[in-house]
């Protein structure tokens, strides 16, 4: 997948002049980008092959800024996710960045990518290595209140 973001990118750069550099704000963009094929009355069969481009760029997004890995879902996730692939979080949550950028076009706003990954659980730090924290317990918890 990481290819098939970095061709998508390239095409979208030298064809529309999209600025998608990666960064968790561009994902503002992808929104927006979404949104417009929205209002164009566009079918979703007519999309799906750009759908799945930004869908890519986003899990590289979030691949490069989170601490994700690209994985190939199995069987179960295959038919709840609807997509063969989804990204692996460092707290080993499973997520699924193409499927919600085609929510995004069939929903509308309430399906934000931006905000998807700003919600985004077991997320890795900037500057911090190693899979996220866990949850404290109860018992740390009383003991962090002290």
């Amino acid at each position: 997948m990481q290819e098939h973001a970095a061709g998508f990118v390239a095409d979208m750069s030298e064809r529309s002049r999209l600025p998608l550099d990666y960064t968790v704000s561009s994902l503002r963009l992808v929104d927006f980008v979404v949104d417009g094929l929205r209002r164009g009355g566009t079918d979703r069969p007519d999309v799906d092959r750009f759908l799945q481009g930004l869908g890519a760029y986003v899990g590289e997004v979030i691949v490069r800024r989170a601490g994700a890995r690209w994985v190939d879902l199995d069987a179960g996730q295959r038919e709840l996710f609807g997509q063969p692939v989804g990204i692996r979080m460092p707290d080993g949550r499973v997520w699924n960045p193409l499927g919600k950028v085609v929510k995004r076009f069939e929903h509308g706003a309430s399906e934000s990518v931006e905000r998807f990954y700003l919600l985004l659980h077991g997320r890795r730090t900037p500057g911090r290595r190693g899979p996220a924290p866990r949850p404290a317990g109860r018992a740390d918890q009383q003991r962090a209140a002290c």
